[in-house]
């Protein structure tokens, strides 16, 4: 592991949690789980909660309960898992659209949005039918529409790192760099 890269070259004093946002299928959670792993932190995927507490996928939740009913249940684990240890936590897409997380996100957490082009999430989700808000649509005209509602909220996050062209591990290691950046601008003020 380059030293640059080392756990304690993230402020070990102002550990947080580390709250990736983005659309789906950007890498939140893979690239999450191994973000985790370098901060010696342990990894949460909100959606996989989400499922266990429920006992049914995302998807059979938008299919019998409805959105307004995943989005609350969404609500209540962000709560928990924000207000919670510090941990790498790989939001669902939509979760920062709910006003009472982004505040609890600014209160508990440091939020990086992981952007990439929406072609590549396109291709990227366009493999697995599995995602309620694309089941039927072209993705790319769904995630475009997503995009323009949710980019702005998006902005909102504390770090911003551009991913998608390169390896899993090159987004950590931009997500790291990004979040000493961070850091370094915190212990400033």
């Amino acid at each position: 592991m380059p030293s640059d890269a080392s756990p304690d070259s993230f402020p070990l004093s102002s550990v947080r949690t580390i709250a990736l946002v983005g659309l789906m299928g950007v890498g939140k959670s893979t690239v999450g789980r191994r973000l985790a792993q370098r901060l010696g932190l342990p990894f949460a995927d909100g959606d996989q909660v989400i499922e266990e507490a429920a006992g049914m996928t995302v998807s059979e939740i938008f299919a019998s309960r409805g959105e307004a009913e995943f989005r609350a249940g969404e609500a209540r684990v962000m709560r928990r898992l924000l207000e919670g240890p510090p941990i790498v936590l790989a939001t669902g897409g939509g979760a920062v659209l709910n006003p009472d997380t982004r505040a609890l996100m600014k209160q508990h957490a440091v939020s990086v949005w992981m952007r990439a082009d929406l072609k590549v999430i396109a291709e990227r989700v366009g493999r697995r039918d599995t995602r309620p808000l694309l089941r039927g649509r072209d993705p790319l005209v769904a995630l475009n529409e997503l995009a323009r509602a949710r980019y702005p909220i998006y902005a909102q996050a504390d770090v911003t790192v551009d991913v998608g062209g390169g390896s899993h591990g090159q987004a950590v290691d931009a997500i790291l760099k990004q979040l000493r950046r961070f850091g370094r601008q915190e212990t400033k003020r």
